[in-house]
């Protein structure tokens, strides 16, 4: 038998009675070891409060995104009819971040018995498989981040594959997936559905571009996106400025203002088009930091790119980019230097950082801030 998350039965028996309304709301995260903490959370002004999830932080300081039960619920009736039944869960993420404490209440509300996965060690492609492996329901489901699909991917294992074939649905979520990861996925057999959301909207509430039962998705006149509906938060919790800021009501619905920019289309599909404080004026230009990232990543030898606008005195916003290349050497980095010049001209970034793979937080996102940090500070002391 592999190894399962140690404390998962307290943390399923203190989210259960939260939803039961039985026990105060729950914090799920982990200590310095990666083993699972549970912890009662105070509250006050938000009723029939079950769980609290901290923002990721990739952009600044985490947030106490409040969820209640009706939300959970609404999120996990949505989930289970988009995906035509309930099942067997996987746990394959971290449980403080919105996608993995899903995974157990969508458990929960289904009855069925989850399977945890020890990611003390890290998240690799054999002990997936070897959790995969411990499902013993027919109908199987899990959630994974485009870096985890990837590993599993590359050069996979017969066993691999035949596990990931076995998923009924497997939900990718916390970030873009390349149309070349995806093409991959159908190719080895995997049911991969994209999701889009966050911890605010109960996790993802839009699977492959279109919004779940009792989600409404718009575009407001800034092009941001806008959720609303059944699976919203409450609120951020001791922040009542932040959550009147992201959180209104128009004609009775409740919305969420994303920090997205999109487009839907004639069928009612959405996409996203990047982050609103995408756009770095630079020298009075207006520069699309997923247009240049998009760009470098065409480049033969990077494999992943990050970039970001940095203070600067001679152009008020500079751009910069973090590089994960295939050739980390002097020699290499110097190769992609004069590369980047000869695709992008005028917008190729000022500052580049290379490395052999970009800075991720523990949750697969990549770490926003702790990259822009690092080509400020490479940037101001040019």
């Amino acid at each position: 038998m592999t190894s399962q998350l140690p404390n998962i039965e307290p943390a399923l028996k203190a989210l259960a009675d939260a939803l039961h309304g039985e026990g105060p709301a729950v914090e799920l995260s982990a200590d310095a070891d990666g083993h699972l903490v549970v912890s009662a959370v105070e509250t006050p002004g938000f009723e029939d409060a079950a769980v609290v999830v901290r923002t990721s932080g990739s952009t600044g300081t985490p947030k106490a995104t409040v969820l209640t039960v009706e939300a959970l619920a609404a999120s996990s009736v949505a989930t289970a009819f988009a995906l035509k039944g309930e099942g067997q869960w996987l746990l394959a993420l971290p449980v403080q971040y919105v996608a993995g404490v899903q995974v157990l209440v969508r458990s929960l509300f289904a009855g069925t018995r989850p399977w945890a996965m020890d990611l003390s060690g890290g998240f690799t492609p054999e002990a997936f498989t070897a959790a995969a492996q411990e499902l013993t329901d027919k109908i199987r489901f899990t959630s994974l981040v485009p870096t985890q699909l990837q590993r599993l991917l590359d050069a996979p294992s017969a066993e691999t594959l035949a596990a990931l074939r076995r998923f009924n649905g497997i939900l990718l979520g916390g970030g873009p997936a390349s149309p070349e990861l995806l093409a991959a996925a159908r190719d080895a057999g995997a049911r991969v559905i994209t999701t889009y959301g966050s911890a605010e909207t109960c996790g993802g509430c839009v699977y492959d571009g279109f919004p779940l039962e009792d989600v409404l998705a718009r575009v407001d006149g800034d092009g941001r996106i806008l959720l609303g509906g059944a699976t919203l938060a409450a609120g951020y919790l001791g922040d009542p400025a932040l959550t009147a800021d992201a959180f209104f009501e128009e004609d009775g619905v409740p919305w969420y203002r994303t920090s997205d920019l999109g487009s839907i289309d004639a069928t009612g599909k959405l996409t996203v088009l990047g982050r609103a404080d995408d756009v770095i004026i630079t020298g009075g230009v207006k520069v699309s930091a997923t247009h240049v990232q998009a760009e470098l990543e065409k480049l033969d030898g990077v494999l992943a790119a990050f970039v970001a606008g940095v203070p600067s005195e001679e152009w008020g916003q500079a751009v910069a980019a973090y590089v994960a290349v295939d050739d980390a050497t002097p020699a290499g980095i110097e190769g992609f230097t004069a590369r980047r010049h000869d695709a992008l001209g005028a917008l190729a970034p000022k500052t580049v950082l290379a490395a052999g793979e970009l800075m991720m937080l523990p949750n697969g996102k990549p770490d926003r801030l702790g990259m822009t940090v690092l080509l400020d500070a490479l940037h101001q002391g040019k």
